[in-house]
């Protein structure tokens, strides 16, 4: 598959959205509302999850309504590690729906409390761990000549 290049400002505009749909789950509970809302967040992943942050709907509105009123980024990144990061996200959210329609308000609560964390060190402190995480793993994966 071809490395695609994005903007890596849009990975950290889709984690403000993230982090607001997290953040509204949390705060409504591992209700039917609650459940709702990160089973929304839930489709929001999956393009980004399956073929990248560049798919997304808050990746289409950050091209369209956000990148034009930017200067031209200064340098572009692989889409690979922000997609590991959309399928951490996408099964972290799936783990807090299934809890929560399982009644078990606990692993709601940690699920998305670990989507709110990771969307919030994105979102803020442009730091994405599902990226960080699928870089360790490259660098352990790959060989180097000696």
């Amino acid at each position: 598959m071809k490395d695609i290049q994005i903007d890596p400002r849009g990975p950290r505009f889709s984690a403000f959205w993230q982090l607001a749909f997290s953040v509204s789950a949390l705060l409504v509970g591992a209700n039917a509302a609650g459940i709702a809302i990160m089973a929304v967040l839930l489709v929001l992943f999956l393009p980004g999850a399956i073929i990248g942050p560049q798919a997304t709907l808050q990746g289409w509105v950050f091209r369209k309504a956000v990148r034009p009123r930017l200067d031209p980024p200064t340098e572009t990144e692989s889409f690979r590690p922000p997609r590991f990061a959309q399928q951490m996200g996408l099964t972290f959210c799936t783990l807090a729906v299934a809890s929560g329609l399982l009644d078990l308000d606990a692993g709601f609560f940690i699920f998305t409390g670990f989507v709110t964390f990771a969307s919030f060190l994105n979102s803020v402190f442009d730091l994405c761990l599902g990226c960080e995480i699928y870089l360790l793993f490259k660098r352990a994966t790959t060989r180097t000549a000696a």
